[in-house]
């Protein structure tokens, strides 16, 4: 089929089919027009009407978008090499204001181009950008008919999204990366900046803050050149971490023996770092290396969160210098079997729920709050990978762990406030219009009894699973934590008897106050401990440096330097004047 766009260059033509992206087409079209800046452009039916921004049209389809064949579409964009500050058409201003309130990590000026070499990925996505990504295979020894060194359709390496590899090998989710890379064979190619088209836009469902028309802002108008469209949600295709690799078995058995000792709940934060996960193709695994407990008011039914601003500031400090990071929330759901095995109930099953709606809303508000940065993306950032872990009974009894991620749809319909949790845990409920909430349509896709895709009407409540990624755990074979010991008291457990004091460090650190002390340096390589003595800011910024070297390596040299330093001195002096 024949698409034309009329512009203030001329009149272009674009061939496509019903089943090509949207963004395959835009690219086709920045090709005819190398002096236009896609990133700004609008598409429209009319030349009355602004129109919608092309990247909000990049994920569909030209048959999703109902374009047929011979169709006239009309596109305003913003040369490359024009400075916006000095656009003077008030419709233009306008448009930019939209594109910066809908993509806020992006200033406005900025080109996609410079977006694109402005942003400050994690260093496993910048490695994943640079790898081929094609999955090898064997030559066939029934099929090939070529020789060692040839090449064949039945052996030549498929792509990492390749639809026939995932089913061959149950894979459910693309890894984020070959998502990315079926995004990118129509629009760019890979690790290149030229003629650069942003394939992600992130979801917003809000209002636009300015519009075209001229007319006063959502609550006071709104007209359909700025409400937002029907939102209509599918199970993502993709998620931004597949896998959570625990690095030692005895994190999970400390966080569990809260549970143990008192019946009641428990939350952490997980840190770690990301890796590449080599199970799935371009695959992300978050590899935790230990958790942390925040001040909390435990339940048998639940956690009561009290961020301590100040404790938290400490251990992202701890965590930073350690080359850690925060990677998930995990948190128990546990109630004995009563039977004196250990067995424990099975609460989520598939007649159940698996993470109910008021748990997808949290994970969503905290993957918020830790967004991805992504070079990909019109805004600079792309959801998260910010995993969410639930320490609960399995089908036999056994306390289990389940890792998932809300989508990125939860994540932007949360932002615009549309959704709240039900009394029933596996639905969702739509918040009800009101002076200062719109609500669009919000319909859901389902596979009906004829087995037939059909658009259901989410409201007032839709099933919980459109907004839920489930992900992989495991252990590693041969466990190499980053920390040697995990004797010290856990943070936040005084109500178990446990308290961190430099009491607990004394003993830690094998200190006496009549010798000197025989520390080992596998007892300085103790999370919650270093986290402790962070807290106590004795240390100065190097001292903490070389006190996290000698927790990451353990090595001689440092560990010298360390004892040598007057801080540390400073330290043991209080601790054994104080015990």
């Amino acid at each position: 089929m024949l698409i034309r766009f009329r512009s203030k260059d001329g009149m272009f033509r674009v061939q496509a089919e019903p089943s090509t992206p949207f963004i395959g087409v835009l690219k086709k079209l920045s090709e005819d027009i190398p002096k236009a800046d896609m990133a700004s452009a609008r598409i429209s039916s009319s030349p009355s009407d602004p129109g919608r921004f092309a990247t909000d049209l990049s994920a569909s389809t030209v048959g999703a978008l109902d374009i047929k064949h011979g169709d006239l579409l009309f596109v305003t964009y913003s040369d490359r090499q024009e400075d916006s500050s000095m656009e003077t058409d008030r419709v233009q201003g306008t448009q930019g204001a939209v594109q910066a309130e809908r993509a806020p990590g992006r200033q406005q000026g900025m080109t996609a181009q410079e977006t694109f070499e402005s942003v400050k990925q994690l260093p496993i996505d910048d490695l994943l950008d640079k790898k081929d990504g094609k999955i090898k295979r064997p030559r066939d020894p029934k099929m090939c008919r070529h020789g060692d060194k040839g090449m064949c359709d039945y052996c030549m390496p498929l792509e990492p999204y390749d639809l026939g590899y995932q089913e061959e090998h149950n894979i459910k989710h693309l890894s984020f990366h070959a998502y990315l890379r079926e995004l990118n064979a129509t629009s760019n190619k890979t690790g290149s900046a030229s003629s650069y088209m942003a394939p992600l836009t992130e979801p917003y469902y809000g209002t636009a803050k300015f519009c075209p028309s001229g007319h006063p802002p959502w609550p006071e108008g709104i007209c359909s050149k700025c409400q937002p469209s029907a939102i209509t949600l599918q199970q993502q295709q993709f998620r931004m971490v597949d896998h959570v690799e625990f690095s030692d078995p005895g994190i999970i058995n400390t966080f569990i023996d809260s549970w143990r000792q008192s019946g009641t709940q428990r939350i952490g934060f997980m840190y770690g770092r990301y890796e590449e996960y080599d199970i799935v193709p371009l695959g992300i695994k978050a590899v935790v290396e230990a958790v942390y407990e925040p001040p909390q008011h435990d339940e048998t039914d639940g956690v009561s969160w009290n961020p301590n601003e100040d404790e938290q500031a400490a251990v992202d400090r701890a965590a930073e210098l350690l080359g850690l990071q925060r990677v998930g929330v995990i948190y128990t759901d546990l109630t004995d079997a009563g039977e004196g095995t250990g067995s424990v109930i099975c609460r989520r099953h598939v007649d159940s729920y698996f993470l109910s709606s008021v748990e997808v809303a949290f994970a969503a508000q905290l993957q918020r709050m830790h967004p991805a940065a992504s070079r990909w993306s019109s805004s600079g950032k792309f959801s998260s990978k910010f995993v969410t872990c639930v320490v609960s009974g399995n089908a036999k009894g056994e306390i289990d762990i389940s890792s998932y991620q809300a989508s990125a749809s939860a994540e932007a319909m949360v932002a615009a406030d549309l959704i709240e949790p039900s009394a029933n845990p596996s639905v969702m409920r739509i918040k009800e219009p009101s002076s200062t909430r719109y609500v669009p349509e919000v319909f859901y896709k389902r596979i009906n009894e004829y087995k037939r895709a059909v658009n259901e009407n989410a409201k007032p409540a839709f099933p919980v699973e459109y907004l839920l990624v489930t992900l992989t755990h495991g252990f590693p074979e041969a466990p190499k934590p980053q920390f040697s010991t995990l004797s010290f008291p856990v943070e936040n457990r005084a109500h178990l008897g446990a308290s961190q004091d430099f009491a607990a460090v004394a003993r830690q650190l094998n200190l006496s106050a009549s010798s000197g002390d025989d520390t080992s340096l596998s007892a300085i390589s103790d999370f919650h401990l270093l986290c402790y003595l962070f807290s106590l800011s004795i240390l100065g910024r190097d001292e903490e440096q070389l006190l996290a070297n000698v927790a990451k390596s353990q090595s001689l040299e440092d560990g010298y330097k360390l004892l040598e330093s007057a801080g540390w001195q400073t330290l043991l002096t209080i601790i054994r004047e104080s015990t």
